[in-house]
């Protein structure tokens, strides 16, 4: 499947054009649909928020939302301005825009802090989770002791089962103090896939750089929260030969670091996976120009947007679970991993890769 997914974005990526011959006049007006610098464009990050075209790519009406360019030159010092001074190739302040690359005309070092549309789509989601979950405390408040009502009523559910079903179940005892990082996680996850889905809007949890952050959180939290029983079975791992160990600690030093780069890759790869899929249908109307075939594209279109629901929040409580497992081989306890290997009910000890 994924080779397939593989094969039709390279075939998408390559510029089409149109059947019927053109005179070179007619090709200097209207430059040929590339599908692949489309979707490229729609899944990157950009200075400015593309919402929609009404017309002609070239020469339509185009929906957007200037974003702030902050940056810092060493030689300058620190600008900042709108993202318009730089539409259409043009340059302001010493600085222009190549492949959504801030730079300098005279190429001198430049620092980048804009407030990119990934950059927005957080700030906009950290609100959104804001106002959500304060909105669900203030329900709680009011209803303690009594049965949950509104807001309150949805979400509730689902924080227990991440409480009971993945906290509790791969960490233990110690569960509580975790709850707030495997909540967080779950519902920024979830939230931003789901705002990924919508028109216009930002590819952010597909962007490997927030998931990269996410994956390094759970490392540091990992490694934080680790004892003596998580060291002492990669250094002198249980039942190998000490003639092994120089070979075996490297391998367990790298599984170390290998847990939570498939974290980060594995989130990166199934959103924008998603998101090439639907953007190569729609691309398929515009190639072949077919009425007939629109439905057609259109339709199975649909239908991967639909499946992405559920994709949605299953990467978070996947993303959220292997947190938590992680997490749970780094506080057990040497009882409790004696426990696990000789109890009898064939439970995987949590530190088994």
């Amino acid at each position: 499947m994924k080779r397939l997914l593989i094969a039709l974005f390279c075939i998408l990526s390559l510029p089409v054009f149109a059947s019927e011959p053109a005179t070179t006049a007619e090709a200097t007006q209207e430059e040929a649909f590339n599908p692949g610098e489309m979707i490229l464009h729609h899944i990157g990050d950009s200075h400015e928020w593309h919402f929609a075209t009404f017309g002609n790519e070239a020469h339509g009406t185009h929906l957007t939302l200037p974003l702030p360019v902050i940056a810092y030159q060493p030689a300058k010092g620190l600008s900042a301005f709108s993202s318009s001074n730089l539409a259409h190739g043009q340059a302001y302040n010493g600085l222009k825009l190549e492949h959504e690359h801030l730079v300098a005309e005279d190429g001198g070092k430049v620092y980048d802090f804009s407030i990119t549309k990934n950059v927005a789509s957080l700030l906009l989601s950290a609100v959104l989770l804001l106002l959500v979950f304060t909105a669900v405390a203030r329900g709680y408040r009011r209803n303690h002791g009594k049965a949950p009502s509104g807001i309150q009523s949805f979400f509730e559910v689902i924080i227990t089962f991440i409480r009971d079903e993945v906290a509790k179940k791969s960490i233990g005892p110690k569960y509580e103090r975790y709850m707030p990082y495997l909540l967080t996680v779950f519902f920024f996850i979830w939230f931003n896939n789901l705002l990924g889905l919508m028109p216009g809007a930002a590819n952010l949890t597909g962007n490997i750089a927030v998931t990269f952050t996410m994956a390094v959180l759970t490392l540091i939290i990992t490694l934080a929260s680790s004892n003596k029983n998580y060291w002492a079975h990669i250094f002198a791992t249980p039942g190998v030969p000490k003639a092994l160990l120089p070979i075996m600690i490297p391998v367990e030093l790298i599984g170390v670091v290998v847990k939570p780069f498939s974290l980060m890759i594995r989130l990166f790869a199934n959103i924008t996976a998603g998101h090439i899929v639907i953007l190569s249908f729609i691309s398929l109307i515009f190639i072949f120009k077919s009425v007939a075939l629109a439905p057609v594209s259109l339709a199975f279109g649909l239908f991967i947007n639909v499946l992405e629901l559920l994709v949605a929040i299953l990467q978070a409580y996947i993303f959220t679970l292997l947190t938590a497992m992680y997490i749970g081989g780094a506080v057990e306890d040497h009882h409790d991993a004696d426990m696990q290997m000789g109890g009898g009910d064939g439970a995987e000890p949590a530190h088994a890769h």
